[in-house]
Protein backbone atom coordinates (compact mmCIF):
# COMPACT_ATOMS: atom_id res chain seq x y z
CA UNK A 1 0.00 0.00 0.00
CA UNK A 2 1.03 3.52 -1.05
CA UNK A 3 1.73 6.01 1.42
CA UNK A 4 0.47 9.04 0.05
CA UNK A 5 2.68 12.44 0.82
CA UNK A 6 1.98 15.84 -0.25
CA UNK A 7 4.25 17.32 -1.94
CA UNK A 8 5.47 20.84 -0.95
CA UNK A 9 6.40 23.40 -4.02
CA UNK A 10 8.88 25.92 -3.21
CA UNK A 11 7.68 28.81 -6.30
CA UNK A 12 10.71 31.04 -7.99
CA UNK A 13 10.16 34.70 -9.08
CA UNK A 14 10.13 33.85 -13.22
CA UNK A 15 7.06 31.61 -12.64
CA UNK A 16 4.91 33.10 -9.94
CA UNK A 17 4.57 36.48 -12.02
CA UNK A 18 2.77 34.38 -14.61
CA UNK A 19 0.66 33.04 -11.28
CA UNK A 20 -0.58 36.24 -10.29
CA UNK A 21 -2.53 37.51 -13.36
CA UNK A 22 -4.83 34.48 -13.03
CA UNK A 23 -8.07 35.06 -11.34
CA UNK A 24 -7.91 31.66 -9.40
CA UNK A 25 -4.68 33.05 -6.82
CA UNK A 26 -5.86 36.00 -5.90
CA UNK A 27 -6.78 34.76 -2.55
CA UNK A 28 -3.17 33.76 -2.12
CA UNK A 29 -1.75 37.27 -3.21
CA UNK A 30 0.05 38.25 0.05
CA UNK A 31 1.74 34.23 0.41
CA UNK A 32 2.41 35.09 -3.37
CA UNK A 33 4.22 38.43 -2.81
CA UNK A 34 5.87 37.27 0.02
CA UNK A 35 7.15 34.37 -1.61
CA UNK A 36 8.71 36.42 -4.62
CA UNK A 37 10.50 38.97 -2.42
CA UNK A 38 12.44 36.21 -0.89
CA UNK A 39 13.25 34.52 -3.53
CA UNK A 40 14.45 38.05 -5.45
CA UNK A 41 16.07 38.65 -2.12
CA UNK A 42 17.83 35.75 -2.00
CA UNK A 43 18.54 35.53 -5.63
CA UNK A 44 20.39 38.87 -6.05
CA UNK A 45 22.63 38.47 -2.43
CA UNK A 46 23.66 34.78 -3.93
CA UNK A 47 25.03 36.52 -7.38
CA UNK A 48 26.44 39.05 -5.70
CA UNK A 49 28.01 37.58 -2.53
CA UNK A 50 28.80 33.66 -4.13
CA UNK A 51 32.77 32.99 -3.55
CA UNK A 52 33.16 32.11 -7.37
CA UNK A 53 31.71 33.83 -10.41
CA UNK A 54 27.74 32.57 -11.03
CA UNK A 55 25.46 32.34 -14.22
CA UNK A 56 22.48 34.16 -13.21
CA UNK A 57 20.99 32.80 -16.05
CA UNK A 58 21.99 29.11 -15.80
CA UNK A 59 20.84 29.76 -11.68
CA UNK A 60 17.39 30.97 -12.50
CA UNK A 61 16.59 28.07 -15.64
CA UNK A 62 17.92 25.53 -12.81
CA UNK A 63 15.25 26.71 -10.23
CA UNK A 64 12.59 26.87 -12.99
CA UNK A 65 13.40 23.05 -14.33
CA UNK A 66 13.33 22.06 -10.98
CA UNK A 67 9.75 23.99 -9.39
CA UNK A 68 7.92 22.72 -12.36
CA UNK A 69 9.42 19.04 -12.23
CA UNK A 70 7.45 18.70 -8.99
CA UNK A 71 4.30 19.17 -10.43
CA UNK A 72 3.97 16.66 -13.55
CA UNK A 73 6.51 15.65 -16.56
CA UNK A 74 4.08 18.25 -19.10
CA UNK A 75 4.12 21.15 -17.43
CA UNK A 76 7.83 22.75 -18.61
CA UNK A 77 9.89 26.10 -19.40
CA UNK A 78 10.63 26.38 -23.08
CA UNK A 79 13.40 28.39 -24.05
CA UNK A 80 13.25 30.15 -27.56
CA UNK A 81 14.40 26.79 -29.19
CA UNK A 82 12.16 24.65 -27.59
CA UNK A 83 9.28 27.03 -28.61
CA UNK A 84 10.28 26.64 -32.27
CA UNK A 85 10.56 22.72 -31.70
CA UNK A 86 7.44 23.03 -30.37
CA UNK A 87 5.76 24.94 -33.14
CA UNK A 88 7.80 22.97 -35.89
CA UNK A 89 6.35 19.38 -34.19
CA UNK A 90 2.70 21.09 -34.46
CA UNK A 91 3.05 22.38 -37.92
CA UNK A 92 4.79 19.33 -39.78
CA UNK A 93 7.33 20.63 -41.52
CA UNK A 94 10.51 22.94 -41.01
CA UNK A 95 14.07 22.16 -42.48
CA UNK A 96 16.88 20.08 -41.89
CA UNK A 97 18.06 16.59 -43.07
CA UNK A 98 14.66 14.54 -42.63
CA UNK A 99 16.19 12.07 -39.36
CA UNK A 100 14.71 11.35 -36.16
CA UNK A 101 17.78 11.86 -33.81
CA UNK A 102 18.53 11.15 -30.03
CA UNK A 103 20.98 13.75 -28.15
CA UNK A 104 23.62 12.54 -25.84
CA UNK A 105 26.02 14.14 -23.83
CA UNK A 106 28.98 13.53 -26.42
CA UNK A 107 27.14 12.53 -29.51
CA UNK A 108 23.78 12.72 -31.65
CA UNK A 109 22.76 8.97 -32.63
CA UNK A 110 20.71 8.69 -36.08
CA UNK A 111 17.18 6.47 -34.91
CA UNK A 112 15.58 6.72 -38.11
CA UNK A 113 16.20 8.10 -41.18
CA UNK A 114 13.43 8.89 -42.85
CA UNK A 115 13.40 7.74 -46.79
CA UNK A 116 14.40 9.59 -49.87
CA UNK A 117 14.89 12.60 -47.61
CA UNK A 118 18.61 14.34 -46.88
CA UNK A 119 20.11 11.79 -44.16
CA UNK A 120 19.10 8.70 -46.56
CA UNK A 121 20.34 10.57 -49.77
CA UNK A 122 23.74 11.32 -47.64
CA UNK A 123 24.18 7.56 -47.13
CA UNK A 124 23.48 7.85 -42.61
CA UNK A 125 21.70 4.71 -41.32
CA UNK A 126 20.32 4.04 -38.00
CA UNK A 127 23.03 3.89 -35.41
CA UNK A 128 24.89 5.73 -37.00
CA UNK A 129 26.52 8.08 -33.99
CA UNK A 130 27.20 11.75 -34.97
CA UNK A 131 30.34 12.90 -33.25
CA UNK A 132 31.08 15.93 -35.56
CA UNK A 133 28.99 18.91 -37.11
CA UNK A 134 30.63 21.28 -39.63
CA UNK A 135 34.24 22.58 -36.83
CA UNK A 136 32.33 21.91 -34.15
CA UNK A 137 32.54 19.21 -32.13
CA UNK A 138 29.01 17.66 -30.16
CA UNK A 139 30.96 16.70 -26.87
CA UNK A 140 32.04 20.85 -26.67
CA UNK A 141 28.66 21.96 -27.24
CA UNK A 142 26.43 22.62 -24.16
CA UNK A 143 22.97 23.29 -25.94
CA UNK A 144 21.31 20.79 -27.84
CA UNK A 145 23.51 19.90 -31.04
CA UNK A 146 20.40 18.61 -33.03
CA UNK A 147 19.80 22.51 -33.27
CA UNK A 148 22.91 22.56 -35.69
CA UNK A 149 21.53 19.85 -38.45
CA UNK A 150 18.68 22.41 -39.13
CA UNK A 151 18.93 24.89 -41.25
CA UNK A 152 17.96 26.61 -44.47
CA UNK A 153 16.13 25.06 -47.03
CA UNK A 154 19.42 24.36 -50.01
CA UNK A 155 22.02 24.84 -47.52
CA UNK A 156 24.35 22.21 -46.73
CA UNK A 157 26.18 20.65 -43.51
CA UNK A 158 29.68 18.53 -43.25
CA UNK A 159 28.87 15.46 -40.25
CA UNK A 160 31.23 13.27 -38.99
CA UNK A 161 30.15 9.76 -37.45
CA UNK A 162 30.79 6.92 -36.55
CA UNK A 163 29.61 3.14 -37.73
CA UNK A 164 30.96 0.13 -36.53
CA UNK A 165 34.04 1.42 -35.03
CA UNK A 166 34.68 3.36 -37.99
CA UNK A 167 34.82 7.19 -38.45
CA UNK A 168 33.33 8.45 -41.74
CA UNK A 169 32.36 11.80 -43.32
CA UNK A 170 29.71 13.16 -44.99
CA UNK A 171 27.86 16.19 -46.73
CA UNK A 172 24.38 16.70 -46.39
CA UNK A 173 21.94 19.49 -48.27
CA UNK A 174 19.26 20.19 -46.15
CA UNK A 175 15.64 20.36 -47.45
CA UNK A 176 12.16 21.22 -46.35
CA UNK A 177 10.67 18.53 -44.27
CA UNK A 178 7.19 17.05 -44.02
CA UNK A 179 6.01 15.63 -41.47
CA UNK A 180 2.98 13.22 -42.28
CA UNK A 181 0.70 12.85 -39.56
CA UNK A 182 -0.60 9.73 -41.93
CA UNK A 183 2.43 8.15 -42.98
CA UNK A 184 0.46 5.53 -44.87
CA UNK A 185 -2.57 3.71 -45.12
CA UNK A 186 -3.64 0.99 -47.64
CA UNK A 187 -6.38 -1.78 -48.64
CA UNK A 188 -6.13 -4.67 -46.59
CA UNK A 189 -7.98 -6.98 -48.68
CA UNK A 190 -10.94 -6.37 -50.99
CA UNK A 191 -13.01 -4.29 -48.63
CA UNK A 192 -10.67 -3.47 -45.73
CA UNK A 193 -9.12 -0.35 -45.29
CA UNK A 194 -6.19 0.67 -42.95
CA UNK A 195 -4.88 4.06 -41.87
CA UNK A 196 -1.96 4.38 -40.06
CA UNK A 197 -2.25 7.87 -37.84
CA UNK A 198 0.98 8.59 -36.22
CA UNK A 199 0.51 11.90 -34.42
CA UNK A 200 -1.72 14.76 -34.42
CA UNK A 201 -0.05 17.99 -35.30
CA UNK A 202 -1.96 20.37 -37.55
CA UNK A 203 -2.04 17.73 -40.41
CA UNK A 204 -3.46 15.35 -38.87
CA UNK A 205 -7.36 15.20 -39.54
CA UNK A 206 -6.92 16.27 -43.46
CA UNK A 207 -4.71 13.76 -43.87
CA UNK A 208 -6.91 10.98 -42.11
CA UNK A 209 -9.62 11.94 -44.19
CA UNK A 210 -8.23 12.28 -47.58
CA UNK A 211 -7.11 8.69 -46.77
CA UNK A 212 -10.69 7.61 -45.63
CA UNK A 213 -12.27 8.85 -48.91
CA UNK A 214 -9.67 7.26 -51.01
CA UNK A 215 -10.04 4.20 -49.45
CA UNK A 216 -13.64 4.43 -49.98
CA UNK A 217 -13.27 4.84 -53.48
CA UNK A 218 -11.35 1.85 -53.57
CA UNK A 219 -13.92 -0.47 -52.22
CA UNK A 220 -13.57 -0.33 -48.57
CA UNK A 221 -16.54 -0.59 -46.66
CA UNK A 222 -14.94 -1.20 -43.42
CA UNK A 223 -11.90 0.77 -41.42
CA UNK A 224 -8.83 -0.38 -39.48
CA UNK A 225 -7.38 2.94 -37.60
CA UNK A 226 -3.81 1.99 -35.70
CA UNK A 227 -3.57 4.53 -33.43
CA UNK A 228 -0.76 2.37 -31.93
CA UNK A 229 2.39 4.39 -30.37
CA UNK A 230 0.75 7.52 -31.53
CA UNK A 231 1.86 10.04 -28.69
CA UNK A 232 -1.17 12.71 -28.92
CA UNK A 233 -0.96 16.50 -29.73
CA UNK A 234 -3.48 19.24 -30.99
CA UNK A 235 -6.71 18.44 -28.80
CA UNK A 236 -8.92 20.73 -31.61
CA UNK A 237 -7.49 17.37 -34.31
CA UNK A 238 -8.31 14.85 -32.36
CA UNK A 239 -12.02 15.95 -31.99
CA UNK A 240 -12.19 16.83 -36.05
CA UNK A 241 -10.90 12.99 -36.29
CA UNK A 242 -13.11 11.76 -34.02
CA UNK A 243 -15.63 14.25 -36.46
CA UNK A 244 -14.92 11.94 -39.44
CA UNK A 245 -17.01 9.02 -37.78
CA UNK A 246 -19.79 10.62 -35.40
CA UNK A 247 -22.41 13.53 -36.67
CA UNK A 248 -21.91 17.11 -36.14
CA UNK A 249 -23.28 18.60 -32.57
CA UNK A 250 -22.28 15.33 -30.95
CA UNK A 251 -20.09 16.00 -27.45
CA UNK A 252 -16.77 14.24 -27.56
CA UNK A 253 -14.82 15.88 -24.50
CA UNK A 254 -15.20 18.20 -21.70
CA UNK A 255 -11.98 19.89 -20.17
CA UNK A 256 -12.10 20.82 -16.54
CA UNK A 257 -10.26 23.01 -14.53
CA UNK A 258 -9.93 25.36 -11.68
CA UNK A 259 -9.95 28.32 -14.08
CA UNK A 260 -13.40 28.62 -15.41
CA UNK A 261 -12.60 30.25 -18.62
CA UNK A 262 -11.16 26.69 -18.95
CA UNK A 263 -13.72 24.44 -18.56
CA UNK A 264 -15.16 23.54 -21.76
CA UNK A 265 -17.47 21.09 -23.84
CA UNK A 266 -16.56 20.29 -27.15
CA UNK A 267 -18.45 19.20 -29.87
CA UNK A 268 -18.19 18.29 -33.37
CA UNK A 269 -18.71 20.86 -35.75
CA UNK A 270 -18.36 19.14 -39.18
CA UNK A 271 -19.84 17.04 -41.29
CA UNK A 272 -19.31 13.34 -40.90
CA UNK A 273 -17.46 11.47 -43.70
CA UNK A 274 -18.98 8.39 -42.96
CA UNK A 275 -20.97 7.70 -39.67
CA UNK A 276 -22.15 3.65 -40.44
CA UNK A 277 -18.87 1.94 -42.00
CA UNK A 278 -17.69 -0.50 -39.40
CA UNK A 279 -14.19 0.47 -37.47
CA UNK A 280 -11.45 -0.73 -35.15
CA UNK A 281 -9.50 1.33 -33.46
CA UNK A 282 -6.11 -0.05 -32.38
CA UNK A 283 -4.18 1.40 -29.40
CA UNK A 284 -1.10 -0.11 -27.25
CA UNK A 285 0.64 1.42 -24.44
CA UNK A 286 2.06 3.89 -26.31
CA UNK A 287 -1.16 5.79 -27.28
CA UNK A 288 -1.36 8.69 -25.59
CA UNK A 289 -3.27 11.83 -24.56
CA UNK A 290 -5.25 12.93 -28.17
CA UNK A 291 -5.30 9.33 -29.02
CA UNK A 292 -7.02 8.38 -26.00
CA UNK A 293 -9.81 11.04 -26.48
CA UNK A 294 -10.28 9.78 -29.88
CA UNK A 295 -10.39 6.02 -28.64
CA UNK A 296 -11.75 6.54 -26.12
CA UNK A 297 -14.89 8.59 -26.97
CA UNK A 298 -15.18 6.40 -30.18
CA UNK A 299 -15.30 3.61 -27.71
CA UNK A 300 -18.23 6.12 -25.34
CA UNK A 301 -20.28 6.53 -28.32
CA UNK A 302 -19.88 2.88 -29.75
CA UNK A 303 -18.95 3.89 -33.10
CA UNK A 304 -15.86 1.58 -32.71
CA UNK A 305 -14.23 -1.23 -31.41
CA UNK A 306 -10.79 -0.61 -29.85
CA UNK A 307 -8.39 -3.46 -29.90
CA UNK A 308 -4.86 -3.63 -28.46
CA UNK A 309 -3.81 -2.84 -25.13
CA UNK A 310 -4.50 -0.55 -22.29
CA UNK A 311 -3.12 2.65 -23.75
CA UNK A 312 -0.99 5.20 -21.85
CA UNK A 313 -3.64 7.15 -19.16
CA UNK A 314 -2.96 10.74 -20.10
CA UNK A 315 -5.98 12.71 -19.20
CA UNK A 316 -4.53 16.47 -18.64
CA UNK A 317 -4.42 19.05 -20.88
CA UNK A 318 -1.35 21.67 -21.44
CA UNK A 319 -1.29 24.76 -23.38
CA UNK A 320 1.45 27.34 -24.13
CA UNK A 321 1.59 30.45 -22.05
CA UNK A 322 3.99 33.35 -23.39
CA UNK A 323 6.59 34.53 -21.12
CA UNK A 324 9.16 37.37 -21.87
CA UNK A 325 12.04 36.95 -24.02
CA UNK A 326 10.31 34.61 -26.75
CA UNK A 327 9.75 32.03 -23.69
CA UNK A 328 6.39 30.17 -23.07
CA UNK A 329 5.61 27.72 -19.99
CA UNK A 330 3.71 24.77 -21.08
CA UNK A 331 1.61 24.19 -18.29
CA UNK A 332 -1.04 21.65 -17.08
CA UNK A 333 -4.70 23.48 -17.23
CA UNK A 334 -6.97 20.86 -17.06
CA UNK A 335 -8.33 17.14 -16.97
CA UNK A 336 -9.94 16.46 -20.20
CA UNK A 337 -13.04 13.91 -19.93
CA UNK A 338 -14.26 11.42 -22.26
CA UNK A 339 -17.72 11.20 -23.88
CA UNK A 340 -19.13 9.15 -21.16
CA UNK A 341 -17.52 11.34 -18.51
CA UNK A 342 -14.72 9.32 -17.93
CA UNK A 343 -10.96 10.91 -17.12
CA UNK A 344 -8.59 8.01 -18.17
CA UNK A 345 -5.38 9.51 -16.18
CA UNK A 346 -3.40 6.86 -14.89
CA UNK A 347 -0.95 8.56 -12.60
CA UNK A 348 -1.70 11.02 -9.58
CA UNK A 349 1.13 13.80 -9.70
CA UNK A 350 0.25 15.05 -6.77
CA UNK A 351 0.32 12.52 -3.96
CA UNK A 352 3.22 10.51 -4.23
CA UNK A 353 4.63 7.58 -2.47
CA UNK A 354 7.74 7.31 -0.15
CA UNK A 355 10.22 7.31 -2.90
CA UNK A 356 8.53 10.44 -4.63
CA UNK A 357 7.06 8.60 -7.56
CA UNK A 358 3.36 9.64 -8.65
CA UNK A 359 0.78 7.27 -7.48
CA UNK A 360 -0.95 4.90 -10.26
CA UNK A 361 -4.73 4.84 -9.69
CA UNK A 362 -5.67 1.01 -8.30
CA UNK A 363 -8.90 1.85 -7.93
CA UNK A 364 -11.51 2.55 -10.75
CA UNK A 365 -15.02 3.99 -11.43
CA UNK A 366 -17.45 3.06 -13.65
CA UNK A 367 -19.23 4.50 -16.41
CA UNK A 368 -21.26 3.73 -19.37
CA UNK A 369 -21.27 3.78 -23.19
CA UNK A 370 -23.94 5.22 -25.61
CA UNK A 371 -25.25 1.36 -25.86
CA UNK A 372 -24.47 0.69 -21.87
CA UNK A 373 -21.97 -0.98 -22.01
CA UNK A 374 -19.15 -0.93 -19.25
CA UNK A 375 -16.33 1.30 -19.53
CA UNK A 376 -13.94 2.44 -16.37
CA UNK A 377 -11.57 5.63 -15.63
CA UNK A 378 -8.24 6.34 -14.29
CA UNK A 379 -6.17 3.53 -16.18
CA UNK A 380 -6.26 4.55 -19.75
CA UNK A 381 -8.26 3.30 -22.37
CA UNK A 382 -8.86 -0.61 -22.08
CA UNK A 383 -9.68 -2.24 -25.17
CA UNK A 384 -12.70 -4.01 -25.77
CA UNK A 385 -10.25 -7.00 -27.43
CA UNK A 386 -6.84 -7.44 -25.76
CA UNK A 387 -3.98 -8.74 -28.36
CA UNK A 388 -1.29 -10.06 -26.37
CA UNK A 389 1.40 -9.08 -28.44
CA UNK A 390 0.62 -5.57 -28.03
CA UNK A 391 0.92 -5.58 -24.28
CA UNK A 392 3.49 -4.41 -22.34
CA UNK A 393 5.50 -5.13 -19.10
CA UNK A 394 8.44 -3.46 -17.16
CA UNK A 395 10.65 -5.92 -18.48
CA UNK A 396 9.93 -4.54 -22.16
CA UNK A 397 9.82 -1.42 -21.45
CA UNK A 398 13.16 -1.06 -19.87
CA UNK A 399 14.63 -3.06 -22.66
CA UNK A 400 13.41 -0.22 -24.84
CA UNK A 401 14.35 2.29 -22.72
CA UNK A 402 17.93 0.88 -22.15
CA UNK A 403 17.78 1.13 -26.27
CA UNK A 404 18.90 -2.31 -25.73
CA UNK A 405 16.54 -3.51 -28.90
CA UNK A 406 17.61 -0.65 -30.96
CA UNK A 407 21.13 -1.65 -30.19
CA UNK A 408 20.71 -5.08 -31.50
CA UNK A 409 18.77 -4.50 -34.45
CA UNK A 410 21.77 -2.30 -35.69
CA UNK A 411 23.76 -5.52 -35.07
CA UNK A 412 21.42 -7.53 -36.12
CA UNK A 413 21.24 -5.07 -39.61
CA UNK A 414 25.20 -5.57 -40.37
CA UNK A 415 24.98 -9.14 -40.17
CA UNK A 416 22.00 -10.23 -41.84
CA UNK A 417 21.29 -9.59 -45.76
CA UNK A 418 17.29 -9.17 -46.24
CA UNK A 419 16.02 -8.45 -49.14
CA UNK A 420 12.53 -8.89 -49.69
CA UNK A 421 9.96 -7.76 -46.59
CA UNK A 422 7.37 -10.30 -47.17
CA UNK A 423 10.23 -13.49 -46.61
CA UNK A 424 11.51 -11.74 -43.39
CA UNK A 425 11.15 -14.12 -40.32
CA UNK A 426 12.89 -13.58 -36.75
CA UNK A 427 12.87 -17.03 -35.92
CA UNK A 428 13.36 -18.72 -31.53
CA UNK A 429 17.49 -19.25 -33.05
CA UNK A 430 17.35 -15.33 -33.56
CA UNK A 431 16.09 -14.59 -29.96
CA UNK A 432 18.46 -16.69 -28.49
CA UNK A 433 20.99 -14.97 -30.28
CA UNK A 434 19.34 -11.89 -28.51
CA UNK A 435 19.28 -13.47 -25.35
CA UNK A 436 23.16 -13.63 -25.39
CA UNK A 437 23.29 -10.06 -26.86
CA UNK A 438 20.98 -9.00 -23.66
CA UNK A 439 23.41 -11.10 -20.94
CA UNK A 440 26.82 -9.61 -22.81
CA UNK A 441 25.56 -6.31 -22.29
CA UNK A 442 25.72 -3.73 -19.38
CA UNK A 443 21.62 -3.56 -19.28
CA UNK A 444 20.29 -3.59 -15.39
CA UNK A 445 16.42 -4.27 -14.98
CA UNK A 446 15.66 -4.51 -11.05
CA UNK A 447 12.34 -5.95 -10.04
CA UNK A 448 10.11 -4.49 -6.89
CA UNK A 449 10.87 -7.65 -5.04
CA UNK A 450 15.27 -7.03 -6.21
CA UNK A 451 14.76 -3.79 -4.86
CA UNK A 452 13.00 -4.75 -1.43
CA UNK A 453 15.87 -7.58 -1.00
CA UNK A 454 18.32 -4.93 -1.78
CA UNK A 455 17.40 -2.51 0.57
CA UNK A 456 16.62 -5.27 3.23
CA UNK A 457 20.71 -6.12 3.12
CA UNK A 458 21.32 -2.42 5.61
CA UNK A 459 23.57 -2.45 8.68
CA UNK A 460 20.42 -1.88 10.34
CA UNK A 461 19.17 -5.21 9.68
CA UNK A 462 22.10 -6.95 9.82
CA UNK A 463 22.64 -6.29 13.61
CA UNK A 464 19.03 -7.38 14.13
CA UNK A 465 18.34 -10.76 12.56
CA UNK A 466 22.87 -11.25 12.37
CA UNK A 467 24.94 -12.55 8.95
CA UNK A 468 23.33 -15.76 8.30
CA UNK A 469 20.20 -13.65 7.28
CA UNK A 470 22.00 -11.32 5.41
CA UNK A 471 24.10 -13.82 3.23
CA UNK A 472 20.33 -15.80 2.46
CA UNK A 473 19.64 -12.48 1.21
CA UNK A 474 22.87 -12.10 -1.05
CA UNK A 475 22.53 -15.94 -2.37
CA UNK A 476 18.63 -15.01 -3.06
CA UNK A 477 19.25 -11.52 -5.06
CA UNK A 478 22.05 -14.14 -6.98
CA UNK A 479 19.82 -16.31 -8.12
CA UNK A 480 17.19 -14.06 -9.06
CA UNK A 481 20.08 -12.17 -11.30
CA UNK A 482 20.47 -15.76 -13.10
CA UNK A 483 16.58 -16.01 -13.86
CA UNK A 484 16.14 -12.79 -15.47
CA UNK A 485 17.07 -14.57 -19.15
CA UNK A 486 14.15 -16.82 -18.31
CA UNK A 487 12.13 -13.61 -17.98
CA UNK A 488 13.12 -13.25 -21.64
CA UNK A 489 11.37 -16.03 -22.59
CA UNK A 490 8.15 -15.50 -20.54
CA UNK A 491 7.53 -12.25 -22.74
CA UNK A 492 9.31 -13.79 -25.83
CA UNK A 493 5.95 -12.15 -27.64
CA UNK A 494 6.30 -8.92 -26.77
CA UNK A 495 10.17 -8.49 -26.92
CA UNK A 496 9.67 -10.40 -30.28
CA UNK A 497 7.17 -7.74 -31.90
CA UNK A 498 9.41 -4.44 -30.58
CA UNK A 499 12.57 -6.44 -32.23
CA UNK A 500 11.20 -6.99 -35.59
CA UNK A 501 9.42 -3.62 -35.72
CA UNK A 502 13.00 -2.05 -34.90
CA UNK A 503 14.41 -4.21 -37.24
CA UNK A 504 12.70 -4.01 -40.84
CA UNK A 505 12.71 -0.64 -40.62
CA UNK A 506 16.53 -0.70 -41.07
CA UNK A 507 15.98 -2.45 -44.20
CA UNK A 508 12.72 -1.45 -45.98
CA UNK A 509 11.60 1.95 -43.99
CA UNK A 510 8.90 3.12 -42.42
CA UNK A 511 6.49 2.31 -44.88
CA UNK A 512 8.28 -1.56 -44.98
CA UNK A 513 7.18 -1.87 -41.53
CA UNK A 514 3.64 -1.05 -42.38
CA UNK A 515 3.27 -3.19 -45.14
CA UNK A 516 5.53 -6.59 -43.31
CA UNK A 517 1.91 -5.33 -40.62
CA UNK A 518 -0.59 -6.09 -43.05
CA UNK A 519 1.02 -9.55 -43.55
CA UNK A 520 2.10 -10.71 -39.62
CA UNK A 521 0.80 -8.18 -37.33
CA UNK A 522 -1.46 -9.94 -34.77
CA UNK A 523 -3.41 -7.02 -33.93
CA UNK A 524 -4.43 -6.16 -37.87
CA UNK A 525 -5.01 -9.79 -38.39
CA UNK A 526 -7.68 -9.73 -35.63
CA UNK A 527 -9.20 -6.83 -36.53
CA UNK A 528 -9.71 -7.81 -40.04
CA UNK A 529 -11.07 -10.78 -39.00
CA UNK A 530 -13.40 -9.04 -36.59
CA UNK A 531 -14.60 -6.83 -39.33
CA UNK A 532 -15.23 -9.59 -41.90
CA UNK A 533 -17.57 -11.36 -38.63
CA UNK A 534 -20.07 -8.60 -38.73
CA UNK A 535 -22.51 -10.54 -36.59
CA UNK A 536 -19.46 -10.04 -33.91
CA UNK A 537 -18.88 -7.11 -34.24
CA UNK A 538 -22.07 -5.55 -34.20
CA UNK A 539 -22.53 -8.02 -30.85
CA UNK A 540 -19.61 -6.11 -29.23
CA UNK A 541 -21.30 -2.92 -29.82
CA UNK A 542 -24.18 -3.69 -28.50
Amino acid sequence: MHKLVKKKILIPFAAIVILIASSSFKSDFFEIAKQIEIFTTLFKELNMNYVDETNPAELMDTAIKNMLEGLDPYTKFLNEQDVEAYKINNAGEYSGIGSLVRSYKDKLLIVEPYKDYPADKAGLKAGDEIIKIGEINVADFDDNASELLKGANGTSVTVTYKRQGETKTTTIKREGIEVDAVPFYKMVDAKTGYIVLSKFNAKASDQTKEALKDLKEKGAEKIILDLRGNPGGLLSEAINVTNLFVSKGELIVTTKSKVKKFNREYKTKNKAVDTEIPLVVLVNGRSASASEIVSGSLQDLDRAVIMGARSFGKGLVQRPMKLTYGTQLKVTISRYYTASGRCIQALDYWNRDDSGNAVRNTEFNDFKTRNGRKVQDGGGVLPDIEIEAAKTNDLTKALLASHTIFDYATEYSYKNKVEDVSKFSFTNNDFEVFKHFVSNSDFSFETKSQKALREALSAEDKEIYGSNVQEGYKNLLAEMEKSKLNALDTFQKEIQKNLEDEIVKRYFYREGLYNYYLQKDEAILAATELLNANEKYNSILR
